[in-house]
């Protein structure tokens, strides 16, 4: 006896917002089990995995490669097939040309071919994004997985192989016709980079004017302090980082202009009790997420410092939550990780009202007054902009801001 059901996506995976379908993770007529990734989607700020809720037959696809879903859309059909008799003919009779694709090889390795056919199209999203970030080709690379599913593993130690080929054709001196060609490549836009494009142009020349001011600030105490307390972080599992006190100064900033943490709104500013600040962390060629710390101005630069790690390696692990990313109210681009001196952040995530830039800290020659005479000394020092919607704040509360973060951080207390 066979039950057909709908395979739409679980209530709530989608906090709201929008998804786009990247990739199907198996075919038309794959077997498939409870739990395998059979979908992927992504949205402007993460990828994701549909997976199957029941043991089946995938009988229809309908929500193609591209096409905009939601909590409502049928994605397509699974047959929850109770006899193997009847399973294995559906899934024959759909799937006879992968089978074909794959016999000379399944024979070969003595692996059951309905079972490595099926598995070997299931793949997550980390390899999805290094099969875009490398242009490859999963049919030309051998899975180690379970049925012969292509893992992260497989596809760096493919890469690497390549490479050390490039490099010995490399050592043949090219021809004068090959020094001449232009080449290149299109590498299409993911769903995420097509979405940061559109936020990036709305924000910056639909939504609101920016203005930026720039402050410079000395990180002496708080690197004094940092050295005193991060071996004792460590030894508790976690990690401080500069991220960390500018999380904690922007709460006491804010708190002392509360209107910097606020959405704008046509009829009125929407300033909010809590401080719920959104970290921009970078994906390498896979775009920019914005994990949210949530209450800062209820935590200690330890319970900070503790729940920024974690929102952070779960961006970088690929396991952020629609629910991650979502009630920010300001937010931070520590941009001087990379290198950047300075630089005037546009507004990420409208309707917010201010995103805080922090430049790479470099030692500066400045002159100080020591005893009365004028001296040349050494100084940690990083500029720091807040760029704003100018609808909603002016000069006035952007500078007042700024002071007030710059002073909290130049004289952190060693007991703070």
């Amino acid at each position: 006896m066979n039950e057909s059901m709908t395979i739409t996506l679980p209530k709530g995976a989608l906090e709201g917002t929008a998804a786009v379908v990247s990739s199907w993770l198996v075919g038309k007529g794959d077997h498939v089990s409870k739990g395998d990734p059979i979908l992927e989607l992504e949205t402007d700020k993460v990828s994701m995995e549909v997976c199957a809720e029941s043991d089946g037959i995938i009988v229809d696809i309908i929500a193609t490669s591209g096409a905009d879903v939601d909590e409502s859309t049928v994605l397509g059909h699974l047959n929850c097939a109770e006899q193997a008799e009847s399973s294995q003919k559906i899934a024959s009779e759909a799937s006879s040309d992968v089978s074909a694709k794959h016999e000379t090889r399944v024979e070969a390795s003595g692996i059951n071919a309905t079972e490595d056919t099926s598995k070997r199209h299931l793949v997550g999203p980390a390899v999805r994004k290094l099969q875009r970030k490398y242009g490859l080709n999963l049919a030309a690379i051998n899975g180690t997985g379970k049925g012969g599913r292509v893992t992260r593993d497989d596809i760096l130690a493919f890469v690497e192989s390549q490479d050390d080929h490039t490099q010995t054709q490399s050592d043949v001196c090219p021809s004068s016709e090959t020094l001449n060609e232009l080449k290149n490549e299109f590498v299409p836009h993911s769903p995420m980079r097509k979405k940061i494009a559109s936020h990036m142009v709305e924000s910056l020349l639909h939504t609101s004017p920016h203005v930026t001011s720039v402050f410079e600030m000395d990180m002496g105490r708080v690197i004094e302090h940092r050295n005193q307390c991060k071996m004792g972080f460590e030894e508790a599992g976690v990690k401080l980082t500069f991220t960390a006190y500018f999380l904690a100064a922007s709460a006491k900033a804010i708190q002392k202009v509360p209107m910097v943490n606020a959405r704008f709104h046509e009829d009125s500013l929407e300033i909010f009790k809590d401080i719920n600040i959104g970290i921009g962390t970078a994906l390498g060629d896979d775009g920019l997420v914005v994990p949210v710390v949530k209450q800062v101005q209820e935590k200690n630069l330890y319970d900070i410092a503790s729940a920024l790690q974690h929102q952070t390696d779960k961006a970088r692990q690929g396991k952020l939550t629609s629910a991650d990313m979502r009630d920010g109210t300001f937010t931070i681009s520590n941009h001087g990780v990379s290198g950047s001196l300075f630089a005037a952040p546009i507004i990420i995530n409208q309707p917010q009202v201010a995103i805080l830039g922090i430049g790479k800290l470099e030692k500066r020659a400045v002159v100080e007054e020591i005893n009365g005479e004028e001296t040349i000394v050494i100084r940690p020092k990083c500029y720091v902009s807040l760029s704003i919607d100018h609808r909603a704040l002016d000069a006035y509360q952007t500078n007042l801001f700024l002071s007030h973060f710059v002073e909290i951080i130049e004289n952190w207390q060693i007991h703070k």
